[in-house]
């Protein structure tokens, strides 16, 4: 998804959630710290900016980056805090791209794949 978010623009910046907005909107905080998280996502050639945000704003890092184009995932859905960047970006011209998760990369999904190896003995 980020190689595609390349051919989008120039600049491809990347929010990266702290543990604390995870717990917001998820039953379990992320595996990997989010030191760990930005730094992998900063390793990658696609990536040109990595940026933590400890709160649901994302219009100041929106205002931040000067972003002209915003990609959401296919969760995004009609929320307060997410309606509330859509209106701004309408509202400054600005372009919202909505693009599918690849289910190989759902850290759901491999959390509980790696459980259930666990529980079945399937250890190495």
């Amino acid at each position: 998804m980020l190689e595609y978010c390349k051919t989008l623009g120039d600049t491809v910046a990347v929010g990266v959630a702290s543990d604390e907005v995870v717990k917001l909107y998820k039953p379990t905080i992320p595996v990997i710290p989010l030191e760990q998280r930005m730094e992998m996502l900063k390793a990658l050639r696609c990536v040109d900016i990595v940026l933590p945000y400890h709160e649901l704003d994302y219009i100041s890092v929106c205002k931040e980056v000067k972003a002209d184009i915003f990609v959401i995932g296919e969760d995004w859905g009609r929320k307060p805090h997410n309606q509330g960047v859509e209106d701004y970006l309408n509202s400054q011209g600005k372009k919202i791209v909505q693009v599918q998760y690849n289910p190989r990369n759902s850290s759901t999904q491999i959390k509980k794949t790696v459980l259930s190896l666990h529980n079945t003995g399937l250890r190495n």
